[in-house]
């Protein structure tokens, strides 16, 4: 695998280091000891899938709070994805910054989510899923999650949202200072 710094304090692009002959190509997705080396999150709790109808389903910004924030590996393994980051720690040089990025499941780049961050995403086909490896396991009592537009952001997305759930659309504004 080859990392490549994604844009904010912590965040991490992943490509694969392709063994390619005339039947195709093997790649890990996941080793433990290559994320530890870096200081990332290196065990996994459990692994979702996302599947998605339509172009322009948005789904975001998600987040899980302490004392159980997540930290995510999320890649596109059918259609594509713009995944959007944007850094919530107070703490950090790139706090209430975003970052977006296409995955898809031809480039099969990943992208780590660092604890501490909302993650969200929109299809840019029809058909789309998404894979989580997750750190952490679910609380819904943590969830938590800012709104995709919310103007203290000002997050570009590539198309006018065609889905979205009622709870994503209903988040509060975010306040720098205040509850999250």
């Amino acid at each position: 695998m080859r990392f490549e710094p994604a844009g904010l304090d912590g965040a991490w692009l992943v490509d694969l280091d392709r063994h390619e002959d005339e039947r195709g190509f093997f790649a890990r997705i996941w080793c433990a000891e290559e994320f530890r080396s870096r200081g990332l999150a290196d065990r996994l709790s459990q692994c979702s899938v996302s599947h998605n109808r339509r172009a322009g389903t948005l789904r975001g910004m998600h987040y899980q709070a302490a004392p159980h924030e997540e930290a995510r590996v999320v890649r596109c393994i059918a259609g594509a994805i713009f995944d959007v980051l944007i850094d919530l720690r107070p703490s950090s040089a790139t706090f209430m910054q975003w970052v977006g990025t296409e995955l898809t499941s031809d480039n099969r780049r990943a992208l780590y989510v660092p604890p501490g961050f909302a993650h969200g995403f929109q299809t840019l086909r029809d058909d789309t899923e998404v894979l989580y490896l997750i750190d952490e396991p679910f609380d819904a009592a943590l969830a938590r999650g800012v709104r995709w537009d919310d103007p203290a952001f000002k997050i570009q997305w590539p198309l006018p949202p065609a889905i979205l759930s009622e709870r994503d659309r209903g988040y509060p504004d975010f306040h720098a200072g205040g509850e999250r």
